[in-house]
């Protein structure tokens, strides 16, 4: 439990660094960057490693239809992820106009969808810490840089590119849960 608690605690730190520690990140140049990177994967390391072989309190398990309603909500995170995954300054999807942390949101839906057929205390210290931290990393976002101009949208072929690209993550990473995990798929 520990080590999945160390992991998720250096997502945190790895992804907030920046914005409560301004000056020293700024410090590290470039190479903070790498830094960042390095901690990040660790973290992954760590709440993967830790939340494996878990056993503990445990209230609600997988059903097909938790199964499903988790997977039809990984879609639409896929989708929502997707419609902020266009350069600064290049047009995005309708929804990318609309939503000023699309990534964020969608990697909060992510977290959520996770809770709902996961009813373990693992789960909860997994996936409702990154649920917290994209929530926060939102907050922290908008007081330090409150202004937000939306993005142009980019028209049909945006929209169409961003739903190609939903799907194709939405595959790649169903594919590696089932490698790595539990097959996401019933």
């Amino acid at each position: 439990m520990i080590w999945l608690m160390l992991g998720v605690a250096l997502w945190w730190g790895a992804h907030l660094f920046k914005r409560v520690a301004p000056g020293p990140r700024a410090r590290l140049g470039d190479a903070g960057k790498g830094l960042v990177a390095v901690l990040i994967v660790i973290s992954i390391g760590l709440m993967w490693w830790g939340y494996r072989p878990y056993e503990g309190p445990f209230w609600w398990g997988r059903t097909p239809a938790l199964a499903g309603i988790n997977n039809l909500l990984m879609l639409v995170a896929f989708y929502i992820y997707s419609s902020g995954a266009t350069p600064p300054g290049r047009p995005r999807n309708r929804l990318g106009t609309k939503l000023r942390h699309p990534q964020l949101t969608g990697f909060a839906l992510f977290a959520a969808a996770h809770l709902i057929p996961n009813g373990d205390l693992a789960s909860f210290i997994l996936f409702g810490g990154l649920l917290l931290w994209a929530l926060t990393e939102i907050v922290v976002i908008n007081r330090a840089e409150p202004d937000w101009t939306p993005p142009d949208w980019g028209g049909r072929k945006t929209e169409i590119r961003i739903a190609g690209i939903a799907v194709v993550l939405y595959v790649i990473v169903a594919l590696l849960h089932g490698w790595l995990g539990p097959w996401p798929f019933g």
